[in-house]
């Protein structure tokens, strides 16, 4: 476990993780980058609202990304079951 030195709102932030320190950096980038939309389409909104604005932001693509995860995998499973049917047919 390794700890990374990031960059959100312009604050220092140690993080530990057992990922790498790539993936650790990705994710801060991603974080800072969405706090700074909310910010800057609200400027003067206080760090901690910021957070919570861009929280719900990530929370509402990743609730939309698992929806359609789902539902792809759905479609997955459901062409499998249809392609063993039609194997079935042959045997």
């Amino acid at each position: 476990m390794g700890s990374v030195e990031v960059f959100i709102l312009g604050q220092k932030y140690v993080i530990k993780g057992d990922e790498s320190p790539e993936h650790i950096k990705k994710l801060a980038e991603f974080v800072d980058a969405k706090l700074r939309e909310v910010h800057d389409a609200m400027p003067g909104i206080t760090p901690l609202k910021a957070s919570i604005l861009a929280s719900l932001t990530i929370a509402d693509e990743l609730h939309k990304i698992k929806l359609k995860y789902n539902t792809v995998s759905e479609s997955i499973r459901n062409i499998e079951n249809r392609a063993d049917s039609i194997i079935k047919l042959f045997d």
